[in-house]
């Protein structure tokens, strides 16, 4: 029975890795694969899902405006499909999660989504909510903090290197603008005052 999966993690987890070999574990087997990923993030070029060690793959687009359910259903009308892969998975929003759970309800096809959890200021993304809410398994890709103990938080840094406390939901960016931190160094970070405010100051 097809099921809909939801890979969470902080910033450079290896979320990215795990779905291209993922995704690789079936073509070996002879079978086909789905890959899509948010036109938000472009930093590997637009349609494609690239690691941090290397690897890569094209991918097909989706953004605020598409909807999934047709996506997949178009795709599984050119040929057999055995897996759909969602990168970038908390640039869904809640409808578009749904028709992800439709097309895994209706279609018979797994869906594999990866993404944030949370954002820089520890609250959670639209889709990442959604999915927490409607996927049939969950798994954490762990990283860790500067300290060892295991990241839950991701902080934004600004051009002098410290953690922003407000500013838009999503920026893209890599190393350079986001660290992955246990709660405790996030709280150092941010400063407590922002914890469990949802509006930045």
């Amino acid at each position: 029975m097809a099921k809909l999966y939801f890979h969470y993690s902080t910033m450079n987890a290896g979320k990215s890795t795990l779905l291209l070999q993922a995704s690789y574990n079936y073509i070996e087997r002879g079978m086909q694969t789905y890959l899509l990923t948010a036109r938000l993030d472009d930093r590997a070029g637009a349609g494609r899902i690239a690691s941090r060690i290397g690897i890569g793959s094209a991918a097909e687009i989706f953004d605020a405006g598409t909807d999934m359910f047709e996506k997949v259903q178009k795709r599984l009308e050119t040929g057999p499909c055995a897996c759909v892969f969602v990168d970038e998975a908390q640039f869904l929003s809640g409808a578009q999660v749904w028709q992800l759970a439709r097309a895994v309800d209706d279609l018979d096809v797994p869906v594999m989504c990866y993404g944030l959890r949370v954002d820089f200021r520890g609250q959670l993304f639209p889709g990442s909510a959604a999915l927490l809410a409607l996927a049939d398994e969950m798994r954490e890709v762990r990283t860790i903090c500067h300290c060892g103990k295991k990241a839950t938080m991701v902080a934004r840094l600004g051009p002098d290197g410290r953690a922003l406390r407000d500013g838009a939901q999503v920026q893209i960016g890599g190393n350079e603008t986001y660290v992955s931190l246990c709660r405790r160094h996030w709280r150092e970070a941010v400063g407590d005052g922002l914890a469990g405010t949802g509006d930045g100051k």
